[in-house]
């Protein structure tokens, strides 16, 4: 339905009589070319957005999104409507006890970010309530930092003693409401948005411009123009293993210089607003992508991490 839906609005864009020529004169194949190019125009997705809501994101397959503020030491629980944002539970939390951002295993910080909850706990100590959802702290990004660390966790409170005044790191809250949480959510189909003092929001130009990025990004990788693909990434870019952008782009050439025909196809895309301890305007891109050549083949997520500036969108890091 999706995708009927997606065709449609594209042909309000192009007359139907030229895609009628186009197949007529040269085939199926260089329709799809045509539907592909018009992914790549901002145009296209302001027009496809007009109507929804985007101030936390856009989601294709999340259907959950919680949102933490440290400042305020509260957090919030949306379900994702097809146009809007449904508020389903909001209290207030305790944090770590640090100030700022997480950066080392032991600093008593708890991270900024946003993250996915790998895992749900039963089976842990009354100190952590009822259970505990685990994030994915760190993420890529985080490793490209070389932050570390591990076990932040949104868990409840002590079962058999006083509530205390921080966590280690985590995010706890009364364990009527994280029951609640766990009761509502899809764990899979869920984000959470940590912050330290940041507004998180987005903007139908900012969400625009980086669906049509995407695709211009996509196109650029499936023709293996190495000079046009790597326009898209920072000067700053580094990978989680640690590969800087000059390592990048050797890899890069390396593998172009086959000049395999590629086939990619994303789907699934989310996109949130990305709070950060770098005073930076970022976003984090979720997906699914499937990549073919004749010698390999990857069926998996991907990660991007971007960054707005002057009107302008780059690539920090990719997992």
């Amino acid at each position: 339905m999706k995708k009927i839906l997606l065709f449609l609005l594209i042909f309000t864009s192009v007359l139907f009589a030229d895609l009628v020529e186009l197949y007529r004169s040269q085939g199926l194949e260089a329709v799809k070319e045509k539907l592909e190019y018009e992914l790549t125009k901002k145009e296209y997705w302001e027009n496809y957005l007009k109507d929804r809501n985007v101030d936390y994101g856009y989601y294709e397959s999340k259907k959950y999104l919680l949102i933490a503020k440290k400042d305020l030491k509260q957090i919030s629980l949306y379900k994702v409507e097809e146009n809007n944002y449904d508020l389903l539970l909001k209290d207030d939390v305790i944090v770590g006890e640090a100030i700022g951002d997480k950066q080392e295993e032991g600093d008593l910080k708890t991270p900024v970010g946003a993250y996915e909850f790998t895992s749900k706990l039963t089976q842990v100590d009354q100190f952590y309530g009822p259970l505990a959802l685990v994030t994915s702290y760190p993420n890529s990004f985080d490793k490209s930092l070389n932050k570390n660390g591990h076990g932040i966790w949104l868990h409840g409170m002590p079962l058999n003693e006083a509530r205390e005044e921080y966590t280690k790191g985590c995010i706890a809250i009364d364990n009527p409401e994280l029951e609640k949480i766990d009761s509502l959510i899809e764990h899979d189909k869920s984000i959470i948005l940590i912050s330290d003092k940041e507004e998180i929001k987005a903007s139908k130009d900012e969400i625009s411009m980086i669906l049509s990025f995407i695709y211009q990004w996509k196109n650029a990788w499936k023709d293996s123009n190495i000079n046009e693909y790597i326009k898209f990434y920072s000067n700053s870019f580094k990978r989680y293993n640690g590969m800087d952008f000059e390592e990048f782009k050797e890899y890069k050439q390396r593998v172009f210089s086959k000049d395999e025909e590629k086939k990619i196809k994303f789907s699934n895309i989310n996109i949130m607003p990305y709070p950060n301890s770098l005073n930076k305007k970022m976003y984090k891109v979720l997906m699914d992508e499937d990549y073919k050549t004749r010698s390999y083949s990857f069926v998996g997520k991907k990660e991007l991490y971007l960054e707005l500036k002057d009107n302008k969108i780059e690539i920090l890091s990719e997992g």
